[in-house]
């Protein structure tokens, strides 16, 4: 059936474009969590912030972001855009991670450190999710740039699954009794899962048919 007039026909190159505005919106997901976590430096199990100090410490992580995107300007140069992503991602995971197993304030550090790591993140995602797209650049930008959407689910996510988490395990306490809450620290493995993702797109989703062609045209060889 032939495709309808006036519309354009999808290549196989989507797949890239549905890869990066996957990535894309997990990564606006994962942004997010930053200014939720103040209830998370308020625990006393981590650094028993009141809310207010809390959210100054926030700075700290915007402060990296900043530091990391001059930092990344220079790398990119020197980097490959794809191996550069999977690298920032590896780390992120990694200090969330650490955040989870650890408490006081290296939990809290550790989760602030990851500001440096999603510096690069937006623009290099939105980069690699573009390659190669040929007509169908303008749709995926559209698709990215609405992407932004997606930093209402992940932060609710991690608030519902630390709820249950906190009734499952606390269920005798109430809000702001000494350790409930604790659930919060736990179910940041949403967002290890989330920079998960963005290493696979960034080591093999994110290749353009160009490069996928090259290397099964090299291997047959």
């Amino acid at each position: 059936m032939p495709f309808p007039a006036g519309l354009v026909e999808p290549t196989s190159d989507e797949t890239m474009s549905a890869e990066g505005s996957r990535s894309m919106k997990i990564k606006f997901d994962i942004d997010c969590t930053p200014e939720e976590l103040r209830s998370f430096f308020g625990l006393p199990e981590i650094a028993g912030l009141s809310a207010k100090t809390a959210a100054g410490f926030v700075s700290f992580y915007w402060g990296g972001a900043m530091i990391g995107r001059f930092l990344g300007a220079g790398l990119l140069r020197r980097i490959k855009a794809g191996y550069l992503l999977a690298v920032c991602a590896t780390c992120a995971a990694v200090l969330v991670t650490v955040s989870m197993v650890v408490s006081g304030y290296s939990a809290m550090w550790s989760i602030l450190a990851v500001g440096l790591f999603n510096s690069i993140m937006f623009p290099t995602i939105f980069s690699l999710g573009e390659a190669e797209l040929g007509p169908l650049t303008g749709n995926a930008s559209g698709i990215l740039n609405m992407a932004i959407v997606g930093g209402a689910i992940i932060p609710w996510l991690v608030g519902k699954v630390g709820d249950l988490i906190n009734h499952a395990y606390y269920p005798a306490m109430t809000q702001g009794e000494t350790s409930w809450g604790q659930g919060i620290h736990y179910a940041l493995a949403l967002a290890v899962i989330c920079y998960l993702y963005i290493l696979f797109f960034a080591v093999s989703g994110s290749k353009p048919n160009s490069e996928r062609y090259a290397t099964g045209v090299a291997a047959s060889d």
